[in-house]
């Protein structure tokens, strides 16, 4: 390594290059030519003549090492100011977006430290910190974050339910899935933009519904209806509350026992006829998720898997989608650290409930 992470030669590397220029001061002393010397030290002639000059002026003391150069350094105490300030956002900072670039970083550490890095040892001491390029997670500016930070809003009380009563906690979501699949990188030639053949003109959709399952000491389940959009005018286009409904008795046979299904503020969820068939039912409670909050939702990282394995895939017919969803689906289904790693995903945790 020609040089080391915080730049500049190594120790060894700058007395090796010492040791060459007292053997050329040497030589001068004995009157050596120029080109003879840049020859066998195998440096060039321009080098030679320099240190021919420092040699005329101060002797062989001239040509010895000065140490390493002062280049400007961030300290860990000044590191801990400078995430201090990054953490406040480019906002703060006067940056129209929210991106966090090198020269801008660059630019706040002249701003708050008062030292001029080069763009490259900005990036050194990122990385050496722990920082990398990322991509961000979004969140909506409706997002009440003081509601979800309360033992993650709803879902506490849900938790709470469940232990009390024996039963599963039941996450629920939805999502849509098109003839056009999601895009993932792939390895291809430099200036040529790897091209993936789709359908074209499709307006065919299917919208699964599923729930995830969990009760400690019990092996999680992932159970899920799908939902084929007719192509016809004034046919529905999601899941009504019937949907629903079934799907619960459904998840209610499987389980053989009671549920508490915890879901978001859709319009459907609080249907009349659905809150009607609770109050009727025992067996069934519904807790709702804070607003804008589906990163408390492990049935979000179950969509993410499928969508990874459908990514770059064509599909010719309908059929093929319907497959393709039906065997991630029943892939995840026969894993269960699968279903563990999506509840883990959202940083929810279940614990039994005491004895008593």
């Amino acid at each position: 390594m020609r040089y080391p992470e915080g730049g500049g030669l190594t120790a060894a590397r700058r007395a090796f290059r010492e040791g060459i220029r007292l053997q050329a001061g040497m030589r001068f002393a004995a009157g050596e030519k120029t080109a003879v010397i840049a020859k066998d030290l195998r440096v060039s002639v321009r080098s030679v003549e320099r240190w021919r000059r420092a040699w005329r002026e101060g002797g062989l003391e001239a040509l010895r090492s000065a140490g390493p150069a002062n280049s400007p350094t961030v300290t860990d105490a000044q590191f801990a100011v400078l995430e201090e300030e990054l953490g406040k956002g480019p906002a703060a900072h006067g940056f129209d977006d929210q991106r966090w670039t090198l020269a801008r970083v660059q630019t706040v550490i002249r701003r708050c430290l008062r030292v001029s890095l080069s763009m490259a040892t900005v990036w050194r001491l990122l990385k050496r910190h722990g920082w990398s390029w990322q991509a961000p997670a979004r969140r909506a500016l409706e997002r009440d974050e003081h509601a979800v930070e309360v033992e993650e809003g709803g879902v506490a009380e849900g938790k709470r339910l469940a232990a009390a009563s024996g039963a599963w906690i039941v996450f629920e979501d939805e999502a849509g899935f098109s003839m056009t699949p999601p895009c993932a990188r792939t390895w291809g030639r430099r200036g040529h933009t790897p091209v993936i053949r789709v359908r074209g003109r499709s307006r065919r959709r299917t919208s699964i519904a599923a729930l995830c399952c969990y009760k400690p000491g019990e092996t999680s389940r992932l159970i899920h209806r799908p939902r084929t959009h007719l192509l016809l005018k004034g046919a529905r286009k999601s899941f009504s509350w019937t949907d629903y409904r079934d799907l619960l008795v459904r998840a209610h046979i499987q389980l053989d026992g009671p549920i508490v299904v915890v879901w978001d503020n859709l319009n459907t969820h609080l249907a009349t006829g659905l809150k009607r068939y609770e109050a009727e039912h025992d067996w069934l409670t519904t807790v709702r998720l804070p607003p804008y909050a589906p990163d408390l939702n492990p049935v979000e990282a179950v969509w993410s898997l499928v969508r990874r394995a459908m990514a770059n895939t064509a599909f010719g017919t309908p059929d093929d989608l319907d497959r393709t969803l039906r065997r991630e689906l029943r892939r995840i289904q026969h894993r269960p650290h699968l279903i563990n790693g999506c509840l883990a995903a959202s940083g929810l945790t279940l614990t039994p409930p005491t004895p008593p």
